[in-house]
């Protein structure tokens, strides 16, 4: 029987998500979470290793001789040296898609709260500033439209067509930038370079990997082109911002605000500049966490654990890998 073992279960099933079709796949054990130093004790004797975002480095794989395939509890695999694994023979798979709606949705409460502050008025009420205003309403701080404005997308992929999608039944026009050879649907969308797409649009919304090239993307530089009443959005990866550049640019007024449920570092340290910047929101990672969405996360997750029992992986990530010999 396989043993299969889950580093980092908590946030996927704090106590809502059972794990009862994994239990039946072997001989399972979860941590919900697991430090640096405790995970080769804890994954030693494991065929199959889960992860979300507990690292699983190439010094900890050459200590975890059993390993036949890891799977990532989420769809970003930079938790794992996939170079690593790939040069052992061991397919690495994770879970494409299955956040999609969720963070679509959650990219415009994020918008939606820049432009009207729902929490902010909801406060001011409870606090009593209704029933002693002399007028039948107030706002606390202005309120913004989004009919006719143009929405910039980075990366234009599954999540960034959706987010195109519902804002242009907001009446909002549609801009996307080029950041690779055109391999996005031929729609009618126009593709803009960086520098442009920061200098044109009224939001700018960030929906693409964290890799070599797009860390630090939003840069003090392009920071600097943005309109003072644009608004940027962030649900992809905390990296892809110069988070003291940003800080700076919102305390100067060079944009109007900032939304993002991602940092650099997670959880932020207390020193996080975007911590004290003004009308600056930040929620805690929390796009993905629907139970619709973990549920979908769990089911594909099944089907990658059976697949690599079974000596066919599916969602294999790895450029090229071949099977470890049977023992």
């Amino acid at each position: 029987m396989a043993r299969i073992v889950v580093l980092d279960g908590y946030t996927v099933n704090p106590g809502d998500n059972p794990w009862t079709a994994l239990e039946d796949l072997g001989e399972f054990c979860v941590y919900d979470r697991t430090l640096d130093e405790d995970i080769v004790a804890r994954a030693a004797g494991a065929q199959i290793l889960l992860t979300n975002k507990t690292p699983l480095s190439a010094e900890s794989l050459a200590r975890l001789p059993d390993v036949r395939g890891i799977g990532v509890l989420a769809t970003g695999v930079n938790v794992v040296d996939v170079g690593a694994a790939t040069a052992r023979g061991i397919p690495v798979c994770n879970v494409p898609s299955y956040s999609t709606a969720s963070v679509v949705q959650h990219t415009f409460a994020l918008l939606l709260e820049l432009c009207h502050r729902v929490g902010l008025h909801d406060q001011t009420v409870k606090a009593g500033e209704w029933q002693n205003c002399a007028d039948f309403c107030y706002w606390k701080s202005p309120l913004l439209e989004l009919q006719g404005k143009q929405l910039g997308i980075v990366g234009y992929g599954l999540i960034g067509q959706r987010v195109a999608s519902v804002a242009r039944a907001l009446g909002m026009s549609v801009c996307a930038a080029q950041l690779r050879p055109q391999t996005a649907p031929n729609d009618a969308v126009p593709r803009l370079g960086l520098d442009d797409l920061f200098s044109q649009a009224d939001v700018i919304s960030l929906h693409c990997p964290l890799t070599p090239e797009t860390r630090g993307l939003v840069s003090k530089a392009r920071l600097a082109r943005m309109k003072a009443s644009a608004l940027l959005v962030n649900t992809a990866r905390g990296g892809l911002v110069d988070e003291a550049a940003l800080r700076a640019a919102l305390d100067a007024g060079l944009l109007a605000g900032a939304a993002l449920d991602v940092l650099s570092t997670e959880p932020p340290s207390a020193d996080n500049p975007l911590l004290g910047a003004k009308n600056c929101l930040i929620t805690p990672h929390i796009a993905w966490t629907s139970i619709e969405s973990r549920q979908r996360l769990l089911a594909t997750t099944v089907d990658n654990v059976r697949a690599l029992l079974a000596g066919s992986p599916i969602n294999v990530v790895n450029p090229t890998y071949q099977k470890i010999p049977a023992r």
